[in-house]
């Protein structure tokens, strides 16, 4: 049965909903990245540029970059734009869009990110890197879907305990990255660990400008989490969806994180465009082995 016109919609070209995009503008290797404005400090390395686009938040370039073929996007901020990007690129690689039917022969594309993010762990100065080895959901998005397969029970139990989480939040889920990539992005250089994804900038993240927190102990705990040799490193709003989308979809993905803000510590970069700068030449001198 074909995919209804409500549920996957098509713009008057062909091309995916939000994305603007077709099968052929991507490749099979794709570097997210929040801001619309970071596309182009990644694209300027590449040694050419083939197709350009953009839609409101969501700004692509592909180009070569030492012969190979990537992709850029800009996701924009938060959990509900991943579910937008990640669907609307596996449609492109894994429905044919004429037929509107699921292809028999899946691809699975690789998937880095590279954001910003705030160091929960004294230790792990600003910047520095991170490489997310688990995704840590405390937002709820997953929930709208079918997750049993994906999850690690025994330490979302403990972070559970840990916490004394309120049970009226959605139950937290933690989510691995793609052992197949951190390979590629794994040196000394990077610090590791379990990032939280929280739903928002503010009160998620225990910000507090007028308003109270349900609760306002939560980052301590989360600093203080740890079960066996996992801890949480770091807080953003986009990686546990990235890995678990990409963990239901039959995608690689891995999250790399340029610290620019030490929360326990109270500083922030001097400098945190050029530790962008840093974590995108450290990105781009491995994912041309992906």
């Amino acid at each position: 049965m074909s995919i209804k016109d409500s549920e996957l919609i098509l713009n008057p070209d062909g091309s995916v909903y939000h994305l603007n995009l077709k099968p052929e503008n991507i490749s099979d290797t794709i570097i997210f990245v929040g801001d619309q404005d970071r596309v182009e400090k990644i694209t300027k390395h590449f040694d050419s540029i083939e197709f350009t686009t953009q839609k409101r938040e969501f700004k692509t370039q592909t180009g070569y970059y030492r012969d190979k073929l990537l992709t850029v996007i800009s996701t924009g901020i938060g959990p509900d734009n991943i579910d937008i990007v990640l669907n609307e690129l596996d449609a492109l690689v894994n429905i044919d869009l004429k037929t509107r039917q699921p292809k028999s022969d899946l691809t699975s594309l690789n998937i880095i990110r590279i954001g910003t993010s705030g160091s929960l762990q004294k230790d792990i100065p600003v910047d520095s890197f991170v490489i997310s080895t688990h995704g840590l959901d405390i937002n709820g998005m997953l929930h709208f879907y079918q997750i049993d397969d994906i999850s690690n029970p025994d330490i979302e139990n403990a972070f559970i305990k840990h916490t004394n989480w309120d049970k009226n939040k959605a139950r937290p889920i933690v989510i691995n990255n793609s052992s197949y990539l951190e390979n590629y992005f794994d040196s000394k250089k990077v610090h590791k660990g379990m990032t939280g994804t929280a739903g928002g900038f503010y009160g998620p993240q225990g910000r507090v400008l007028r308003l109270p927190l349900q609760d306002a102990t939560l980052n301590s705990k989360l600093d203080s989490f740890q079960y066996k040799d996992f801890r949480i490193t770091n807080f953003e709003m986009e990686t546990s969806v990235i890995y678990g989308l990409s963990k239901l979809l039959g995608h690689e993905a891995l999250s790399l994180n340029a610290i620019i803000a030490n929360r326990p510590n109270g500083n922030f970069s001097k400098d945190p465009k050029q530790t962008v700068e840093n974590l995108i030449l450290y990105a781009l001198d491995r994912i041309i082995n992906v």
